[in-house]
């Protein structure tokens, strides 16, 4: 099992923890990961975009000169794709791009996560995490004592308001909770800092 060092917001070592092997020591799997990001960023997707064919584009009703005797190439209207003005060839229309990933995809590829960052050493235990306004500055001073990446992922046990608020303003880090963690925030900030509640939550829910 994993062995992690559990600290205070000071930086201090306070115990150590061990951590399930089923979620934080398996053998990654690379492509359940790249399924995963992809899943991910298509779902994000607004799928909004529209442009119009030779059939939606106003006006192109007459033909433009006749057919024979001028010398030049037939044309039946102005708003065919090669005109200036025209319609769009293959115009993309708003459609939906977002799709499900089986459930135990998505599991393996959460517990892939989360051992390739016990792997390289970028997952930090803070014993708890307790700030009772917003404060920038607080945080900053809490990331900076744990020796964390600027582009840190700080993840409680439930949706924390003030932990939220004193990281929105740091720039490459965020805050987040147990139920919306993703493998694609995992994979992007350098480190990931848990609670210890959080850890062990994540351990009851995907062991």
């Amino acid at each position: 099992m994993p062995k992690l060092d559990i600290l205070n917001v000071s930086g201090e070592k306070i115990r150590e923890i061990e951590l399930n092997d089923n979620v934080y020591g398996i053998e990654v799997n690379e492509h359940v990961l790249y399924e995963s990001v992809k899943n991910y960023l298509a779902n994000q997707r607004q799928g909004t975009q529209s442009a119009k064919t030779r059939a939606e584009v106003r006006g192109g009703g007459k033909k433009p000169f006749r057919q024979k005797g001028t010398g030049r190439a037939r044309q039946g209207t102005t708003r065919a794709p090669h005109f200036v003005g025209g319609g769009v060839a293959f115009a993309p229309k708003p459609r939906d791009y977002s799709y499900k990933l089986p459930k135990k995809v998505k599991q393996l590829a959460l517990r892939s996560a989360l051992s390739s960052k016990v792997n390289a050493g970028e997952i930090i235990i803070l014993d708890s995490l307790k700030i009772d306004a917003p404060k920038t500055k607080e945080m900053i001073k809490i990331l900076q004592n744990v020796k964390a990446d600027k582009k840190a992922l700080v993840v409680t046990l439930e949706n924390n308001k003030n932990v939220y608020k004193s990281t929105t303003n740091i720039k490459g880090a965020k805050a987040s909770f147990v139920g919306s963690l993703n493998v694609y925030e995992i994979l992007k900030y350098n480190t990931l800092i848990l609670t210890e509640e959080a850890a062990k939550k994540i351990e009851e829910v995907y062991a």
